[in-house]
């Protein structure tokens, strides 16, 4: 992979991604906070709860708690379902830089590491970020991965824990498969964060690859919305 900033950002814009009822796309907008606010820094205890849905259908899939379990040279956010079950966990090399990435379908892990918020929380930012990926449990297979990230706005928004003014941001990004069969990998998420409580309040994320050798044909992934049910 190999694609020059004007080419990808066309390239992710044009592909189809999955859409249905569910959707903070209304959000209201709101003029950016004077002063922005600070990001809460992390501590060790701070947590957050998110209902998991499918966006076709609104089915509730799972309710995640995540907590800071450590803070040190790295920031472990442990995971765990409703019922007790324990899912891996988040690693940040810093506040705000992902390590170990939890939010896929597999556990994902970068190097360098990738910002999971803008690095400025100002309506005009934007930037590319180039890096590699590997699967956890296969170090040796490191991939390319392209993310191109931009502020859409601060908007108002209503979760399940409450309404929050939110700053709205955008990754488009293409990836390079394990799959060799796989080409063309898209991803598009858009994220409501709130520096006050160090996350977001809701995440959607959708996708689409192609079958090697087969033009035209794009194959679209699940399409999945988080929303903030509680956080301390």
């Amino acid at each position: 992979m190999n694609l020059s900033r004007r080419t990808f950002i066309a390239s992710a814009a044009l592909a189809p991604v999955a859409c249905g009822g569910l959707s903070y796309e209304r959000a209201i907008p709101v003029a950016q906070p004077k002063p922005l606010p600070m990001v809460r820094p992390p501590q060790v205890g701070q947590e957050w709860t998110y209902i998991k849905k499918d966006m076709f259908n609104g089915k509730t899939l799972d309710v995640i708690n995540e907590r800071i379990a450590n803070v040190a040279s790295t920031i472990t956010i442990e995971r765990n379902t409703a019922n007790g079950f324990k899912l891996p966990s988040e690693i940040q090399t810093s506040w705000g830089m992902v390590s170990t990435d939890t939010q896929w379908s597999r556990l994902i892990q970068f190097s360098p590491a990738l910002p999971l918020w803008p690095e400025q929380l100002s309506t005009t930012w934007a930037k590319q970020f180039v890096t590699k990926y590997s699967i956890a449990g296969y170090p040796e297979s490191r991939m390319n991965w392209q993310q191109y990230m931009s502020v859409q706005g601060w908007e108002k928004i209503t979760v399940p824990a409450g309404e929050f003014v939110a700053l709205r941001f955008q990754s488009l990004i293409n990836f390079e498969s394990d799959d060799p069969n796989k080409v063309d990998c898209i991803r598009k998420e858009t994220a409501w964060f709130v520096p006050q409580i160090g996350r977001w309040v809701a995440r959607e994320a959708s996708g689409s690859y192609q079958i090697q050798g087969q033009i035209g044909a794009v194959i679209l992934e699940g399409s999945y919305q988080w929303q903030l049910s509680a956080y301390k």
